[in-house]
């Protein structure tokens, strides 16, 4: 079974292709036009083991907000895709993640409920070019339409860039964690009510 997709999503603001395989090994190819969050996606790719191409054009002459929002969505909408029907998943993942004083915890949920609960407290507003308040933009976007329950914490730091990391990596990590498949659980939707 390959869990694998291809999602294209063209709006008047952005033209965005995901392809991602849930079962890889971490191979990227990213442009979005917008550096900082071309490197989140490979901490997420990275940390994931996820093989993810991201091509993103979209109104920078305006600000990179359509981009990273419709980019979260897009990704949002492949990893529902390759997931399927959620058979035979963890459908729970966890993962902490250091980066020297900065420290993040994120939690997912598989349970076809979007929910984001998201506690950044972001030492200042923007990481070079990059406005931190995007970075809600982003996981909102993947939560509602990946169809998860998404919980976010960064529990301290002081460098803006490390906490924005360690939430990417933590992200990867945890979304790893829940997608993957558990040997013991195949074929069954890990749900007391039969479905997700």
């Amino acid at each position: 079974m390959t869990r694998t997709a291809d999602i294209t999503r063209n709006t008047n603001e952005t033209q965005i292709r995901v392809s991602i395989n849930l079962d890889g090994t971490g191979r990227q190819k990213l442009n979005t036009g917008v550096p900082f969050l071309d490197h989140m996606l490979d901490q997420i790719a990275r940390h994931g083991m996820f093989d993810l191409e991201v091509e993103a054009v979209g109104d920078l002459h305006i600000d990179a907000h359509h981009t990273v929002e419709d980019t979260g969505i897009t990704l949002g909408m492949a990893v529902a895709k390759a997931i399927g029907d959620r058979k035979g998943i963890r459908r729970y993942g966890h993962a902490y993640v250091p980066l020297d004083e900065a420290l993040s915890r994120v939690v997912i949920d598989f349970s076809g409920r979007p929910g984001l609960e998201m506690h950044i407290p972001f030492t200042r507003a923007m990481i070079g070019t990059f406005d931190v308040d995007l970075t809600g933009e982003f996981f909102r976007g993947f939560v509602n339409h990946a169809g998860v329950t998404l919980h976010i914490d960064n529990l301290r730091g002081v460098n803006a860039h490390h906490q924005c990391e360690t939430v990417f990596k933590a992200f990867g990590r945890a979304l790893r964690m829940a997608s993957e498949l558990d040997e013991r659980a195949a074929g069954i939707i890990p749900s007391t009510k039969g479905s997700l």
